[in-house]
């Protein structure tokens, strides 16, 4: 599991941005002020920090500045409600990686979250396990205790994503997205179906599944319990 650290000195903001990246899946650290989060970003080396210029005690552009000269190649994003050119310009050079102004989409700080993430991530490996299961990205085939389970193309890209992101909410849309780009022989309505499909070969009980979870009306999470 992935962890965001947020610097944000706005206790509801805060509280929002904690609950939206909860809620995708991720692990959260927060702090109110910037030594707070300076010490948390040293101590804990998340995976993202979402970075608040505006801070008591040491400001965004300082912890910036100085987690950079510690050599911390942690990708920040700086939040704020400075949009000057120079501002932006200022937190780039210090070593930011992206630069968000207040009022903003959350939809799009979490898609550009995700892809510092994906640009910063570790090599994915060639197996995934859980369970009694067995999923070879290289070779595409889920086995079970040495035993090849049949899965479509389709199948097991779909799969292969629950997998790849467990532990994360994702919606039809999303899934279909990232497994097949919008490709127009696959609509989010077959979403619902590939996963059926794939519960019936994994599932020990399809009224009480064990890894493929549906969150809500659309949406669904993989658990490798």
């Amino acid at each position: 599991m992935e962890t965001i650290l947020i610097i944000e000195d706005n206790p509801t903001m805060l509280r929002g941005l904690r609950d939206n990246f909860e809620f995708k899946g991720y692990k959260v650290i927060t702090a109110s002020d910037g030594q707070l989060g300076l010490d948390a970003a040293i101590k804990s080396m998340p995976d993202l920090i979402l970075l608040d210029i505006m801070l008591p005690k040491v400001n965004g552009y300082e912890v910036c500045h100085l987690l950079r000269e510690k050599k911390l190649e942690i990708p920040i994003i700086m939040l704020t409600a400075k949009s000057a050119e120079s501002d932006v310009v200022l937190g780039l050079n210090l070593g930011a990686d992206d630069y968000v102004t207040k009022p903003f989409s959350i939809k799009e700080l979490l898609a550009r979250a995700e892809a510092l993430l994906r640009r910063r991530g570790k090599p994915e490996p060639d197996l995934y396990r859980f369970g009694d299961f067995t999923l070879d990205v290289r070779t595409q085939i889920l086995v079970r205790d040495g035993n090849k389970i049949t899965l479509s193309p389709k199948e097991f890209k779909v799969l292969h994503l629950l997998v790849k992101k467990q532990g994360t909410v994702l919606t039809r849309d999303e899934i279909l997205s990232a497994a097949f780009g919008r490709a127009h022989f696959v609509s989010a309505g077959n979403i619902d179906s590939f996963i059926n499909s794939i519960r019936r070969r994994i599932e020990p009980d399809l009224n009480n599944p064990r890894f493929i979870h549906t969150i809500g009306a659309e949406e669904y999470k993989f658990e490798p319990m």
